[in-house]
């Protein structure tokens, strides 16, 4: 990270003019558990994310991992405010988007897209795909007349690798790989600068991942991109990171570049992530040292006190459990929340 302040959680004025295009302050989001009918009330509150910090930098692709309940995507979905955070500030170009009105963040919105996890359930089943990619370009008028839609839905099918004689299909009659070009092209047809890449493709089989990761690495060339890419499958996010983003529990626990983080993990919830990464030479896997965390991932509902991984955690000492361990930097640019490292 390229200034203390981003880690530390302390709430700054991010300027148009340094390499930030996202920074996250400080996020929080708890959703209320409610008991009751007709007088509900607040009984408890699930801490889905809880004081995140990181930034994302112009043309980057930042990974985003954890565990399925880890609060990625709830941290994805809260930068582009499908969420309204609990607490936290979120910067986007140099804007706080938890202070803008709802007129400007509508006008803002056009800069910040997303590509959902599921191919299937994120396309409108009574509408074309034509239809599906022509809907942002209506909402946010970028396009005068039926010609000049017709023709940028071309351009946008075109540019995902689809043939543009596919407009009049419905998403019933496509492939999962075909859908999730359908719902990259829907993304850039607002010409963003941002994308959250949602499990964008974890739904997928193996070889059509590879397809949609190598067009996704084309788009961000062509148009200067900046990617948040959230993932529990560390292979993928090995192949198209930049920096890495490791969440427990709400939590972020390890900030590190690609390299840095696959050869030389220091949380120990990382290393024991990336002890489970399988290796193709077969003796090498056989022999390698695997890290078994006991017990199973505490309840958002109920975290633990102090560091939420020390009851799973093989170095924890009395003192994990006393306090949130602040994420500090240990090498360069390589930052980590243990006090054991």
């Amino acid at each position: 990270m390229e200034r203390v302040t981003e880690q530390t959680g302390t709430t700054i004025q991010n300027g148009k003019g340094n390499n930030i295009l996202v920074d996250v302050q400080g996020l929080k989001m708890h959703f209320p558990i409610t008991s009751g009918t007709f007088w509900p009330k607040t009984v408890g509150l699930v801490k889905a994310v809880d004081d995140v910090t990181f930034s994302i930098r112009r043309g980057e692709t930042l990974g985003l991992v954890g565990e399925s309940g880890c609060g990625k995507t709830t941290a994805g979905r809260c930068i582009l405010h499908i969420y309204k955070p609990t607490a936290g500030h979120i910067f986007f170009d140099g804007q706080d988007l938890t202070e803008m009105s709802a007129p400007d963040l509508r006008k803002m919105r056009r800069e910040m897209q997303i590509i959902f996890q599921d191919p299937y359930s994120s396309l409108n089943p009574r509408m074309t795909a034509g239809q599906i990619v022509a809907e942002p370009l209506a909402i946010h008028k970028l396009t005068h007349g039926r010609h000049e839609t017709r023709d940028r839905v071309s351009e946008l099918f075109a540019l995902v690798g689809l043939n543009p004689a596919m407009t009049s299909r419905y998403p019933h009659e496509f492939s999962g790989g075909q859908r999730q070009r359908i719902g990259i092209a829907r993304a850039l047809a607002v010409n963003p600068s941002f994308i959250v890449c949602d499990e964008a493709v974890s739904a997928l089989d193996v070889s059509i991942q590879a397809q949609v990761l190598n067009l996704l690495q084309d788009l961000q060339d062509k148009f200067d991109l900046t990617y948040l890419f959230i993932a529990h499958d560390l292979s993928v996010v090995r192949h198209v990171a930049d920096r890495i983003v490791v969440m427990y529990l709400g939590h972020v626990v390890e900030v590190a570049s690609r390299e840095e983080l696959y050869t030389n993990p220091l949380h120990p919830y990382t290393q024991a992530l990336m002890s489970a990464v399988p290796i193709p030479d077969p003796r090498i896997e056989a022999s390698r040292q695997r890290t078994i965390l006991r017990g199973e991932v505490p309840s958002p509902l109920n975290a633990p006190a102090g560091c939420v991984f020390h009851p799973r955690c093989p170095i924890m000492t009395e003192e994990c459990k006393a306090g949130v361990p602040e994420l500090r930097e240990v090498t360069p640019d390589h930052w980590v929340a243990c006090i054991r490292v």
